[in-house]
């Protein structure tokens, strides 16, 4: 549990920044940069504890992850230029974190007694809503939208946890193999640009 907590802060920690990064040729100031990174952090988690009348709030509940937001945002200021050129790294924590954060959203689902195919949309909610809240307050095509395999291999790992948990797996083998499903998806999809087809 503590590698796991551990990985939460992670995860909104790169989010923050990632964020963040994603207003500095808009000439934002600190209180913009730092709300865009803010919401990029938390949305996906508050929206899935919102729809699921989950209180406290994840951020509200546990302030260390506030203190993990705040760093990364200021991260973001004091480091702007080492952090772009770090943009592969943080893709792969971006993949890394979407892959986590669908299984937590996944398993916070199903302890509040949701139907498993709900809780399967919450997970992919808690991975990628954040993103899609980023891209739309910087005027950008929400990545939802995009032609890359985004969500989509979210929905797959949440999916895949789901059966493993209907056969009983151990959730240590679980959680690594729908984890490792998601990470891979996005990245064989990125290395070869893969994509869905077209609704022409």
């Amino acid at each position: 549990m503590a590698l796991q907590y551990a990985l939460e802060l992670i995860g909104t920690f790169v989010f923050a920044i990632s964020g963040a990064l994603a207003v500095r040729e808009r000439e934002h100031d600190l209180f913009g940069a730092g709300f865009t990174g803010f919401i990029t952090a938390i949305g996906g988690g508050t929206l899935r504890d919102v729809l699921l009348d989950a209180h406290p709030l994840v951020w509200i509940g546990d302030i260390y992850f506030l203190y993990a937001i705040l760093l990364g945002i200021l991260a973001a200021f004091v480091f702007p230029g080492f952090l772009s050129r770090l943009r592969k790294t943080f893709f792969l924590f971006d993949t890394l974190g979407i892959g986590f954060f669908t299984v937590l959203g996944v398993e916070k689902a199903l302890s509040l007694g949701v139907r498993p195919e709900i809780a399967a949309i919450m997970g992919m909610f808690t991975a990628v809503m954040g993103g899609v809240i980023r891209d739309t307050l910087t005027n950008e095509i929400p990545i939802l939208f995009r032609k890359e395999i985004y969500a989509s291999a979210c929905l797959a790992g949440a999916i895949l946890y789901l059966v493993l948990n209907y056969f009983g797996l151990g959730r240590e083998w679980n959680l690594l193999l729908s984890i490792s499903t998601v990470i891979s998806i996005r990245l064989i999809a990125m290395k070869y640009k893969l994509s869905l087809p077209r609704l022409d």
